[in-house]
């Protein structure tokens, strides 16, 4: 595997590829690599010629800067991982190479409504620093296919509302959630609970399936309240939201008109360590 730290080679790299007619697949990550990363890469493999997994820590896209100390990091790992997988090229840049003049004054994308709800309504500014880094990254790459993972629901339509804002023609791969046997969504973020916090943060998807099976035509706001409570009596410290919401657009879908396709999404707070997590129902 290739291991690439500045655009110049990398680019001189793809440019290699570009010649040989190879298809490129992308992965942007932030380390910490699990099995729900690698579900991307061989699912890259599977449809591209060459495989380009990025790893960076992006300082812009936290509005909590204590949670950015503590992600975790497993570099060492995660190349082995990506060695195993089969992955062609990793990508290691530094914050200078793809923020030459910092991280103030960053470019701002017109999201709209999608930026203010859900995460973005818990996260001010994150989804900005999101698109500025992944805009960057495809600026570097340019590939023909980008792989994401659906965990990350409302980050997916994001990126792919980015991609039309900023004229890049890119198809966007969404990979099915990788889960513990005990239903745990795999998380980087993981690596920071207690075997018991594991154990207890399986409450989160269980919740999401609760909502799932009882959703009902009408108001469904009590539902989410019990869902909720479940879930502190479960063990988590606090509940940001769970909530169901359009497929299409993630619009809010409490009042449920019993056709439309939502998904029913979480995030909640176990042992200091903030966790998302969502299920897709359709009629």
């Amino acid at each position: 595997m290739i291991i690439l730290k500045k655009i110049t080679l990398l680019k001189a790299v793809i440019s290699r590829q570009r010649v040989a007619h190879n298809t490129i697949g992308f992965i942007p990550t932030m380390g910490a690599l699990h099995e729900g990363h690698l579900a991307l890469v061989k699912k890259a493999l599977e449809k591209c010629h060459f495989v380009i997994a990025s790893i960076y820590v992006n300082p812009a896209q936290f509005n909590n800067q204590e949670d950015f100390k503590k992600y975790p990091i497993t570099l060492e790992e995660d190349i082995l991982k990506l060695i195993r997988t089969g992955c062609h090229a990793v990508f290691l840049p530094h914050t200078n190479e793809l923020y030459p003049n910092g991280i103030e004054n960053l470019a701002h994308y017109p999201l709209g409504f999608i930026e203010s709800i859900l995460e973005g309504e818990h996260r001010p500014g994150h989804f900005q620093g999101v698109c500025n880094v992944v805009d960057r990254l495809l600026q570097a790459v340019k590939p023909d296919y980008l792989f994401l993972g659906e965990k990350d629901a409302q980050q997916c339509k994001v990126i792919t509302k980015m991609l039309a804002l900023t004229n890049q023609m890119i198809p966007v791969e969404i990979v099915p959630t990788k889960r513990a046997n005990s239903g745990l969504a795999l998380s980087s973020r993981n690596k920071r609970l207690s075997d018991i916090g594991l154990t207890k943060a399986a409450a989160l998807y269980r919740s999401l399936l609760f909502v799932k099976k009882n959703l009902i035509y009408g108001d469904n706001s009590r539902l989410l309240e019990v869902a909720k409570a479940e879930l502190i009596q479960a063990g988590f410290d606090s509940v940001d939201y769970i909530a169901i919401a359009k497929e299409e657009d993630l619009s809010d879908a409490t009042n449920w008109n019993g056709k439309d396709p939502v998904y029913i999404l979480g995030a909640a707070y176990i042992e200091g360590v903030r966790l998302i997590d969502n299920t897709h129902f359709v009629s």
